[in-house]
């Protein structure tokens, strides 16, 4: 499972070439991708027009949408968040620390273009997707 995070469905969405989103492009039909709902939540939030966002509510939800949050994933998180700020890493969202901990619980790649995912990956082990 891989997988996309809000900053490349935004990108995406907007018609935005960039060597993520034409990754995701090519890969939509190959590989299992999904998303949390926390990047649901992200992503729909930002779509002013009514319409727009029925349209894009329905285009992401034909991808699997994993709950997030629960005890369990908030320590995780946490425990991580202090793993790397020990280790002189800051992480400036706290979204981007349960997605990054929901991923490396699971296993899950990330298709990301954030450089907060980058001290996870880099210190944590988190599995990333580079096109």
């Amino acid at each position: 499972m891989i997988i996309v995070d809000t900053t490349i469905w935004i990108d995406y969405f907007n018609g935005i070439r960039t060597l993520h989103t034409d990754w995701l492009d090519d890969q939509l039909t190959r590989q299992r991708l999904g998303l949390t709902d926390l990047i649901l939540c992200e992503v729909l939030q930002g779509v002013r027009d009514d319409r727009q966002w029925q349209q894009l509510r329905r285009d992401l939800l034909k991808f699997e949408v994993f709950e997030t949050g629960g005890i369990n994933l908030a320590i995780a998180a946490a425990q991580n968040y202090r793993r790397l700020r020990r280790q002189g890493l800051t992480i400036r969202a706290t979204i981007d620390g349960l997605i990054a901990t929901f991923c490396l619980l699971s296993g899950y790649e990330l298709l990301h273009n954030d450089r907060d995912y980058d001290a996870f990956e880099s210190a944590l082990g988190l599995k990333v997707i580079h096109p």
